[in-house]
């Protein structure tokens, strides 16, 4: 509690300036990416949020921000504690085993110094430390030390989420390549899977470009000439199969999701913003990472949904005659509490494609 007093009681609002410092706004610099970073790639690449270790692991990401910016403020606003102006020692007899400093026009203390950056005697001084833009000494020394403790072990828990991050998305890009697909067409096969298991039809989708070996396959994208292998436009296929496999495959799902897409009628506005704090902790949190746009919703209105996350869903917007000449469809994500399955739909359609896949 002292210590709460001692930083809301300044000498005067002056202290402030000590922030307009080339030394205060690169470290509060530093400290804001490297915090924000680490917990946008803890939500939503490397540990889901509503596991228990992604929560933990998001809770000591916060802590360490916390943390470290209470001992910087307090090392910075605190700061080491000045001699008083004038100060001379209790016993007249003992200034002359002090020495006299002629700015404050007082004896400096024991274990005091004069800082020229300060202009002040500072009480046992340490060093005037730029990234404060304050002194450390007395009162402060403490805060000071517990900053430069706390502050590479936070950088450490983020280097690690960066780290395994980076080391996902590696993961899974080289077992993409190792199978001659992209990120689209790992999702297109998943969902061929899903369309012949929902309907039981009696065949087999087979990905054509798939050489049967992961060196044939690693040498589609890697060449020693550093170009790729072809034209880009024809693709050397696998037995039994022929160039069109894919595209006929994606044709059969496009008419599958016209049939299977669900009517949800809109109970509540959304502005279309893409993390809507108003919606909900979670729903901020999970929203979907991706450049796909976000729809504004009016209470009243009808969305046709086609796929969705556990808190989002994604669909296009029924459109009447008012809409601008012009639009031919408006399509995005939005918040799942934001609207309702419509009664005629709720017993014969089936959830949204994609719905039971979680974050």
């Amino acid at each position: 509690m002292g210590t709460f007093c001692s930083v809301i009681k300044f000498e005067n609002l002056q202290e402030l300036k000590r922030l307009c410092h080339w030394g205060p706004i690169i470290a509060l610099s530093v400290i804001a990416i490297c915090s924000t970073m680490a917990m946008i790639d803890s939500v939503l690449w490397y540990w889901p949020l509503h596991t228990t270790g992604g929560s933990v692991n998001f809770i000591m990401l916060i802590n360490w921000t916390v943390m470290i910016l209470y001992n910087y403020f307090n090392a910075m606003f605190v700061g080491p504690g000045f001699v008083p102006l004038g100060w001379k020692p209790e016993h007249s007899q003992d200034s002359m085993y002090l020495q006299y400093c002629k700015v404050c026009q007082a004896y400096k203390a024991p274990r005091s110094h004069h800082c020229r950056k300060c202009n002040r005697c500072v009480m046992k001084m340490d060093h005037h430390c730029p990234w404060i833009n304050n002194c450390c000494g007395y009162q402060n020394h403490a805060s000071f030390t517990l900053f430069l403790l706390l502050a590479p072990l936070g950088c450490i828990h983020a280097a690690f989420i960066f780290v395994m991050t980076m080391y996902t998305q590696l993961y899974n890009r080289m077992k993409i390549i190792l199978r001659n697909k992209t990120s689209i067409e790992s999702w297109i096969e998943e969902k061929a899977k899903d369309r012949i298991q929902y309907y039981q039809l009696d065949e087999v989708f087979v990905f054509p470009y798939d050489m049967g070996s992961r060196w044939k396959n690693f040498k589609q994208v890697f060449t020693w000439s550093g170009a790729p292998e072809g034209d880009g436009l024809e693709w050397p296929i696998r037995e039994g199969c022929h160039q069109y496999s894919l595209t006929i495959e994606q044709l059969k799902q496009k008419a599958d999701k016209r049939v299977r897409s669900v009517r949800y009628k809109v109970i509540e506005d959304y502005s279309g913003a893409c993390c809507p704090l108003n919606k909900g902790i979670k729903t901020f949190f999970t929203s979907p990472c991706t450049e796909e746009p976000r729809i504004r919703l009016r209470k009243g209105e009808f969305i046709l949904a086609t796929r969705g996350l556990r808190y989002w869903l994604y669909g296009d917007k029924i459109l009447d005659d008012s809409f601008i000449e012009g639009v031919s469809r408006i399509r995005g994500w939005f918040p799942r509490n934001c609207v309702e399955k419509c009664p005629c739909d709720t017993e014969t359609d089936q959830a949204p494609e994609g719905e039971k896949k979680t974050r």
